[in-house]
Order: structure tokens, then sequence, then C-alpha cells
């Protein structure tokens, strides 16, 4: 019977994946903080919005993994609730202006 939760390589992966996304999201940031401006005021107020949304979902998120949940099982949700956010930056800030 095949199992629901992910192989502890499957979560090293997807966590290394995860980091690089999340790298690149904070260098195109820094140049866009750097750019100065509105849009730099508009994107660094977006930047504290999401960490403030991001802590206060986290737990809720995690507890619908349940909570005899194995722990490939729990970290795959903790991966899943930053990766979403993080690839949607990730496109939106590598988009030309």
């Amino acid at each position: 019977m095949p199992s629901s939760s992910p192989s502890p390589a499957d979560l090293v992966f997807d966590a290394w994946l995860l980091g690089c996304e999340a790298s690149a999201v904070l260098w195109l940031r820094s140049w866009r903080l750097g750019g100065g401006g509105a849009l730099a005021e508009r994107e660094g107020r977006r930047m504290v919005g999401e960490k403030v949304e991001a802590a206060l979902t986290f737990w809720p998120a995690l507890f619908w993994a349940g909570p005899f949940a194995s722990p490939e099982a729990f970290g795959a949700k903790a991966l899943a609730h930053y990766a979403r956010p993080v690839r949607a930056n990730r496109r939106r800030l590598s988009r030309r202006r």
C-alpha cells in the first residue's frame, strides 16, 4: 500500500527548492527596495504584510494536517504553506516593468 506521506528525501529536495526560490525572491526584492521611490515603498509594505499573514496562518494550516500526522506529512504541509506565496512573489518580481 503506497504511503500518502512524502519520503524524507523528497522533503529535503522540496525544502532545498523552496530555499532557492526564497533566495531569488530576496535578491529581487533587494533590487526593488534599493531602487527607492513609490515602487519600493509598496514592496516594503507588501513584504511586511505577507510576513504577518504567513505567521498568523501557519499553525491553523498545520492543524489541518491532523494531530496524528506523520512528521513527513507535517513537513510537507509546512513546505506547501510557504511555497505558494514564494513562487507567486518570484513570478511577480521577475516580470519586466
